[in-house]
């Protein structure tokens, strides 16, 4: 079977190694013919652990090619993959479906025989409806079906996660589309891997639910964590309780500064706007929306609460600039709120991340200091801010951040350190509800 994947951003680059490592011819076609020629030359356009090594394997193999020409590969290809970027709609917070629209009015032009045409893209309900209507009207005489087939990949562990998911879901509805997507995860039978077919809406709509959900136990923590601090409770102690019961679960039961990263805020955002379109009431997750944005907002508030209220003039060393760790990915971290407001507050600041300092540099401010290390950055700092839970960070010991900064301000948005053992050292520590 021949594959073509529209769009090598991280969902398309990634999948589309994937695939190729099953044995799947696969073609990724994109009309950024810069990102395309670096690709060619073994440079990734994202930091994803493991995925230079798997595209190398599989070009070389002779099974994963790239291309700005889109005809080619669609007119051989049994299935068509859309994995272009579906970002937040300027104004009203509805997912961006531009880019979506364009590759089906596209893609149209060079189908032949008979194509599946998969939505890979996060999408609202109604969207492969729509895909199906305008490739229709664009080439009436075409033989297709329109399928969706949402991606779960968390950024840092997305090979693992594609090629041993929890699930795959697949919302088709004629035989002959289900076929086609049962022959392209086959190799997800061997390892049992569960395959749920369902609608085309239902299966727009687990992503959305399942990413909602998900950021609901990140703010609920959190929100524990606010209570904690005024009661004078632990909150790892609090998530540990309640997650050995297993109608719970443990994951994503860790306080912090708040979610980010490219799909729980634009996602939680597009439910609540396509519930609004329908008049549903979904508060839960408009609460958790409103909520998360001023947690991140307000975490530059306790650095300077930790400063005595101060911080013109002072040092701040930020370690980790990445939403998470394992990811160069910035969009929506806590940093990009906690550094601006810290500036505006008159700090000078001092940055480091292992994976995103170029992407850092587009966007903070140019008075923002990049360093080459951690160490460097920590150096005669008044305070440090752990914003990201790179393992690098965990390796530093009280000894050493007392042996190189200035001040003694240390404030943990990870809870990485264990309280004692900083405050022991001498200290002025901080972390999140405990």
């Amino acid at each position: 079977m021949k594959i073509a994947i529209v769009g090598t951003g991280y969902v398309g680059l990634v999948s589309g190694a994937c695939f190729s490592e099953f044995g799947f011819d696969v073609t990724c076609i994109d009309n950024d013919a810069e990102k395309i020629a670096k690709i060619g030359d073994g440079i990734m356009p994202i930091y994803e652990p493991g995925l230079e090594d798997l595209v190398a394997r599989n070009v070389e193999a002779g099974r994963l090619h790239f291309s700005t020409d889109i005809g080619p590969a669609v007119a051989v290809a049994d299935a068509v993959f859309i994995a272009v970027g579906t970002p937040t709609r300027r104004g009203d917070g509805h997912a961006d479906l531009t880019y979506v629209y364009a590759v089906a009015e596209e893609v149209a032009a060079y189908l032949t025989g008979y194509t599946v045409v998969v939505t890979k893209s996060t999408v609202p309900v109604g969207t492969g409806r729509e895909v199906s209507a305008i490739i229709r009207q664009a080439n009436a005489s075409v033989d297709f079906d329109v399928a969706s087939n949402p991606e779960f990949l968390r950024e840092g562990a997305a090979i693992g996660d594609f090629m041993r998911p929890d699930r795959v879901v697949v919302g088709a509805e004629t035989d002959r589309a289900r076929e086609v997507m049962r022959a392209l995860y086959r190799p997800l039978f061997l390892i049992e891997t569960p395959i749920m077919f369902t609608g085309l809406e239902t299966s727009e709509l687990i992503k959305y639910a399942g990413n909602a959900f998900l950021a609901v136990k990140i703010s609920y923590i959190n929100q524990m964590a606010d209570l904690c601090e005024v009661v004078g409770a632990n909150v790892h102690d609090v998530a540990k309780g309640i997650g050995l019961d297993k109608r719970i679960g443990s994951k994503f039961l860790h306080p912090g500064p708040g979610y980010g990263g490219s799909c729980f805020p634009k996602d939680t955002l597009a439910l609540v706007r396509t519930a609004q379109d329908h008049n549903v009431r979904i508060g839960i997750v408009n609460e958790v929306v409103d909520y998360n944005d001023a947690r991140k907002q307000s975490m530059s508030r306790r650095v300077i609460d930790a400063m005595g209220g101060e911080v013109k003039g002072k040092a701040i060393a930020i370690l980790g600039l990445a939403f998470k760790p394992e990811t160069d990915d910035m969009r929506d971290s806590p940093s990009l709120d906690i550094i601006p407001h810290l500036l505006a507050a008159g700090a000078n600041i001092s940055a480091y991340d292992p994976k995103a300092m170029d992407e850092a540099r587009h966007l903070l401010a140019e008075s923002v200091h990049f360093t080459n290390s951690a160490e460097d950055c920590i150096t005669g700092a008044d305070a440090v801010v752990l914003v990201t839970e790179w393992n690098e960070f965990r390796a530093l010991t009280p000894e050493r951040y007392l042996a190189v900064m200035k001040g003694r301000v240390m404030v943990d948005l990870r809870n990485i350190y264990a309280p004692e053992e900083m405050t022991d050292a001498g200290l002025r520590y901080s972390s999140i509800g405990r």
